[in-house]
């Protein structure tokens, strides 16, 4: 990340750790806020047998402000993590956003397929959260398990909005009005990974990625061919896929979230109510016994408490969920000792008439 804990980027934001889940936490020092950092080469993106030029300040500066614009017009939302914006540091463009404590769910979903019912909490989240960017006329494009939180609470968070805009503003100003720069820059800098690849745009992509990372978490592996880009492309231009048999009872959602019809896939408001009826009626535990939750810690005893979130506004749509008052006693305690005595005396008085039965 170029940065040492102590070291100050942008002329704002303090670096604190070394580099975890992704991510280089820094402290905002202008809001006191916790922040987690990425950073993107300025000027010149590096392409095999070529090299893209560009000029770094006015890129940077044009970068950043359209971060700052995004960042004011994303909605808050209790699952989707506040954008802080981006900052030019000579060839480095700093882009924040909020952070929490918990750990990225690419990293814990790397152990192999996550049980369905977990993925289904997961999804329900996400789903909310780009339900809420959508109805505000956004589109996030950045879905992937490296751009999802899962909390201490195991709530999934989802970020990574501002990095995804500039890498693709990046891109079209590197690769500038021919199309073929514009892919060959998008296909260094993004890599063959289906989520970032839609064969469309809009919310439809969004939910359309949804479904890859959610076969992604069921199945163990995406549902395309992501060995190199050109054969990764072409599967998902014509829809060959690898059967989602592995999903569950996630099955019906995933195939419908990848249909190859924009229009034919549910909207994150359909998704959402999909994943509540599902979970409504969930067994318990979820998956097998054996199966640990996806949580970034051991979930303490007793009820959870939520984790404070900073320059956040609104609150939860949902209920407020009160601890689960601790079951009275059957038998009072004061009554405890005399009902010991009295059934020591009935137990001499049976062994008695017992004796009086046999020897009579």
């Amino acid at each position: 990340m170029r940065a040492a804990p102590g070291q100050v980027v942008a002329g704002r934001y303090r670096v604190t750790d070394r580099p975890a889940g992704g991510g280089l936490p820094a402290l905002d020092t202008a809001s006191g806020a916790p922040v987690l950092l990425h950073a993107l080469d300025l000027p010149e993106l590096l392409i095999p047998g070529q090299v893209y030029g560009g000029d770094g300040p006015r890129t940077g500066a044009r970068l950043a402000d359209l971060a700052a614009a995004l960042a004011a017009a994303a909605p808050r939302h209790p699952r989707l993590l506040a954008q802080a914006g981006a900052a030019a540091d000579g060839d480095l463009l700093w882009v924040a956003e909020e952070r929490l404590g918990g750990a990225p769910l690419d990293v814990l979903a790397g152990a192999g397929p996550v049980p369905a019912y977990r993925v289904a909490e997961i999804a329900a989240d996400l789903a909310g959260a780009l339900r809420a960017l959508h109805e505000a006329g956004l589109t996030h494009g950045n879905v992937t398990a490296a751009s999802v939180l899962v909390c201490e609470d195991g709530a999934a968070q989802l970020g990574g909005l501002l990095l995804g805009a500039v890498q693709e503003s990046l891109c079209a100003e590197l690769g500038g009005p021919v199309p073929r720069r514009v892919h060959e820059a998008r296909a260094d800098l993004l890599g063959a990974r289906a989520e970032r690849w839609p064969a469309d745009a809009g919310p439809p992509a969004d939910c359309w990625a949804l479904g890859v990372l959610l076969h992604r978490l069921l199945a163990g592996h995406g549902p395309y061919p992501e060995d190199d880009l050109p054969t990764l492309l072409a599967a998902v231009r014509d829809g060959r896929r690898y059967p989602s048999d592995g999903c569950g009872p996630l099955r019906s959602l995933v195939d419908d979230l990848l249909d190859v019809r924009p229009g034919a896939r549910p909207t994150a408001q359909g998704v959402q109510q999909r994943l509540r009826a599902l979970l409504a009626g969930a067994p318990e535990p979820y998956g097998l016994r054996d199966t640990p939750p996806l949580l970034p810690v051991v979930r303490p005893a007793g009820p959870v408490v939520p984790h404070p979130r900073a320059r956040r506004s609104g609150a939860d749509t949902g209920q407020e969920r009160l601890p689960v008052p601790r079951r009275p006693p059957r038998v009072p305690p004061a009554l405890l000792g005399p009902l010991l005595v009295g059934g020591v005396l009935l137990a001499l008085l049976a062994g008695l008439a017992a004796v009086v039965l046999v020897a009579g």
